[in-house]
């Protein structure tokens, strides 16, 4: 028995009248409530606006009871025990008719094992009917769910009599995880489509496809493990605690009850290799990347806020073990230390947040960015809420060669050609995005130019740069000082 029968069996044996469950997949919620009315031997009724009550299996329609007031007529005279599946019935709670009758139908149910179940992609309920109604998180679907799905579209469109292993079965369940049926559904099909078979090398495809569904609302960016080539130059300290944190994740680490790295702060001078250092953990540990755009959680919809975090949260645990970053963290949560006038949305999205720090058990590791270490709520900053703080300065003069040799070698330039000690000396006081931008701009000017890139072209460029350590010079040292006491150099 998955959970969410699991639960929602539970549900209707503790007398609730009625349970909300908010979703875009209504044909798994038709899935799970037959496997709950069958294990506790109850009859399921399902209503549309369409097609009135039905009876589920049965052709058999009630079009009398279309109506939805007449639906709650109805079901208030019914003496049967069953459980009652009324698709987008919340959008009729407008008039105050309906709202009365379903009153008057929840305060009788309280007394019987029958149950109410409401789905829909948005439900929106009268703060009366609200208190009366348990809301339901269906989380993700797990493997078992997604293999079936699998097993039945390559058992319709595979060309291949012979069906694929089940290792390679597997692999694919694992690359869907953090889709909703449906979806996995889509992209399996696309790929069958296509070749007519499933392989381990349509793995990729797979990820891409993924890539391009999860980020369609922009709430999340997902970076597959096996595309994420970044390199990172320097971090000397950081690299060093990630390869002592990284045993966290063994069996020999589970065997001794140790939990796996929660994750670590980044906070420091801009255009110094924060984002890119949460690129590069994922690479380092092989696990999928999923950036959070923290400033697309708000929603002008009351709750929506809420919602918006904890689904980027299910899907970063339906993926584990993965990384979260939470990029410019400050931006999204920087509001609730002062207590801004948006309701209290802001101090809620942040309690969920903090909450989930603490006490997650899924294995998400969580990398936050930060420019503005003041702008952060000291809760943030709690031993507790991340397993270490780092504070990322600008480069000394080995980190500033290795980024002048990764950005060069990028670019199809040989290091060994250019006189690096006079580009690191000439770069003091630049930050890894400032090198790289020199490097840029040297290599635009030489296509323009007709010649080769060399050491002088990019001296000039270091030279008619105005780094961010002059400009905020008042502003680093702060930084620094802040530093000095509540971070870890990462170097």
């Amino acid at each position: 028995m998955s959970t969410s029968v699991h639960d929602l069996k539970t549900l209707v044996l503790s007398f609730h009248p009625a349970v909300a469950i908010e979703t875009v997949e209504e044909e798994r919620v038709e899935g799970l409530l037959r496997e709950v009315a069958a294990d506790l031997s109850m009859p399921l009724y399902e209503w549309t606006l369409t097609q009135g009550l039905t009876q589920a299996g049965d052709d058999l329609l009630h079009r009398t009871t279309a109506e939805p007031r007449a639906l709650l007529q109805h079901l208030q005279g019914l003496t049967l025990e069953a459980v009652f599946h009324l698709k987008d019935f919340a959008r009729h709670l407008e008039e105050p008719a309906v709202v009365r009758q379903l009153r008057d139908v929840l305060r009788a149910y309280t007394r019987t094992r029958s149950t109410l179940v409401i789905t829909g992609a948005r439900l929106r309920f009268p703060p009366d009917v609200d208190s009366e109604v348990v809301h339901y998180d269906l989380c993700l679907p797990g493997p078992e769910e997604l293999l079936a799905v699998v097993s039945a579209v390559v058992g319709s469109l595979c060309r291949d009599r012979r069906p694929p292993p089940r290792s390679a079965l597997d692999q694919v369940v694992r690359a869907l995880c953090g889709l909703t049926l449906n979806q996995a559904r889509q992209v399996v099909a696309r790929v069958l489509i296509d070749d007519g078979a499933l392989r381990p090398d349509d793995l990729p495809r797979i990820l891409d496809h993924k890539a391009r569904l999860l980020g369609g609302d922009g709430l999340l960016e997902i970076y597959p493990a096996a595309d994420n080539r970044f390199e990172l130059g320097g971090f000397g300290r950081l690299k060093q605690w990630l390869g002592r944190a990284r045993v966290g994740w063994s069996a020999e680490a589970k065997e001794l009850n140790l939990s796996p790295p929660k994750g670590i702060l980044l906070a420091g001078v801009q255009g110094c290799g924060k984002s890119l250092a949460a690129k590069c953990i994922a690479r380092q540990w092989r696990l999928p990347l999923l950036k959070l755009d923290a400033g697309r959680l708000y929603d002008k919809y009351v709750g929506e806020s809420e919602k918006n975090l904890r689904r980027a949260i299910a899907v970063a645990e339906s993926m584990a073990p993965s990384l979260l970053w939470i990029d410019e963290i400050e931006k999204a949560f920087g509001a609730a230390r002062e207590g801004a006038g948006d309701g209290g949305v802001s101090q809620r999205i942040f309690a969920t947040l903090l909450s989930w720090l603490q006490e997650k058990r899924a294995e998400v590791f969580v990398v936050a960015t930060a420019n503005d270490v003041f702008g952060l709520p000291p809760e943030l900053l709690r031993k507790g809420r991340f397993d270490e703080l780092f504070f990322v300065d600008l480069p000394d003069l080995q980190e500033r060669e290795a980024i002048f040799r990764i950005h060069l070698r990028n670019r199809r330039q040989d290091p060994e050609a250019f006189e690096r000690m006079a580009l690191v000396e000439a770069s003091a006081g630049m930050s890894g995005a400032e090198i790289e931008q020199a490097v840029i701009g040297a290599l635009y000017r030489a296509l323009h130019e007709g010649r080769p890139l060399t050491t002088e072209l990019v001296l000039d460029e270091i030279r008619q740069t105005v780094p961010l350590s002059v400009t905020r010079s008042e502003d680093i040292e702060r930084l620094r000082t802040l530093a000095r006491e509540r971070f870890v150099p990462v170097r």
